[in-house]
């Protein structure tokens, strides 16, 4: 894959995304992943517990089309709280560098009033180029 982080020289460098990636290649969408795991059970029900296991979900994923995180272009994240959100930065920070390491594509965080399941607090969509 061919990327290109995309960054304007004016404006500061955000923290944990990236503004803009240029990218070729094949593509590889994946749908929305909550919490829980292979067999549809939660691991947890605090935030970063959620994340961690979404973005697993994510990297198992992309396992199947013989790539990794550094090939992740975009993420779009939903989360049920911008309070615990915020509440629980350190962790979610923790959770994606153990999982995704520090590679830092195009990302929106979204905050929705819920998710089709009941418990999750989360839910990750990604698009990824290899």
């Amino acid at each position: 894959m061919s990327h290109e982080i995309l960054q304007p020289p004016n404006w500061a460098r955000p923290r944990g995304y990236s503004n803009g990636v240029a990218a070729g290649g094949r593509q590889i969408f994946i749908s929305g992943q909550i919490g829980w795991n292979s067999e549809q059970k939660f691991t947890g029900d605090d935030l970063p517990a959620q994340v961690r296991q979404a973005l697993a979900n994510i990297v198992e994923v992309l396992a199947c089309a013989g790539a990794k995180p550094e090939h992740l272009v975009r993420l779009t994240w939903y989360v049920t709280s911008r309070e615990e959100y915020y509440a629980s930065i350190d962790g979610i920070g923790t959770a994606y560098r153990e999982v995704i390491g520090r590679h830092f594509p195009a990302m929106s965080v979204v905050v929705v009033a819920g998710l089709l399941e009941p418990r999750a607090k989360i839910e990750i969509e990604a698009t990824a180029v290899l």
